[in-house]
């Protein structure tokens, strides 16, 4: 079994080593610190799971899990975050996720969580499935992408929808342009627009933005 941990934190990396070592001692294990290096290891060599950090340094969380699909397949990906709202959850399994983990249950559902997705299972911690079953019941009212974001995060979305770059929506808004960078990552992250192109085209498709 060969498993694949990317967390920017050391310590947390540890500790899900420690983890896996103690229940799987033959297991080989690899770390990465990154989105970077993980596709360099997983170009390099292939990997039956990912535990997967939601929250990387160089990538927001879904786009990291789609770029880790495409360059991998096969690999089976359990996130790890420290989001526990459903609809983090929803769209990361949407996206292929074969399970989604909180950090603040990962100590007494990891062990549970691998081996269900190392069985071709699903797994979502068990603080989040009544949650997200509520968000997927087919009784509950489909909301509209931009209707999970924040006052804040939705604002964002317009002006980026827009045509204005990061430093002129920072100056609108009065932010820091990493705040309107934050902001971006969880608008992306939340909707599952890949970027700027797909955010206008959505806003506009929705009747947010004028079209001219």
């Amino acid at each position: 079994m060969r498993i694949l941990i990317v967390d920017d934190h050391p310590v947390m990396r540890f500790g899900v080593r420690q983890l896996i070592e103690r229940h799987w001692p033959q297991a080989t294990i690899a770390e990465a610190a990154s989105l970077a290096e993980a596709l360099e290891q997983v170009r390099a060599s292939p990997w039956d799971l990912a535990v997967l950090d939601l929250s990387l340094p160089d990538t927001s969380g879904v786009e990291g899990l789609v770029q880790l699909r495409r360059a991998a397949p096969t690999t089976r990906v359990l996130m790890l975050s420290m989001h526990d709202e459903a609809a983090y959850a929803a769209r990361a399994l949407q996206l292929g996720a074969a399970g989604y983990l909180t950090k603040e249950h990962a100590i007494k559902e990891l062990v549970v969580a691998i081996e269900r997705v190392l069985n071709d299972q699903r797994y979502i911690s068990a603080d989040l499935a009544v949650r997200l079953a509520d968000l997927l019941s087919a009784e509950a009212p489909a909301r509209r992408l931009h209707e999970t974001l924040s006052a804040q995060e939705y604002r964002v979305m317009l002006l980026i929808a827009a045509g204005l770059s990061a430093s002129e929506i920072a100056k609108t808004m009065h932010l820091s342009v990493k705040t309107v960078g934050t902001y971006r990552s969880r608008i992306i992250d939340k909707t599952g627009l890949a970027g700027t192109a797909e955010i206008a085209r959505y806003c506009v498709a929705n009747d947010l933005v004028d079209s001219d």
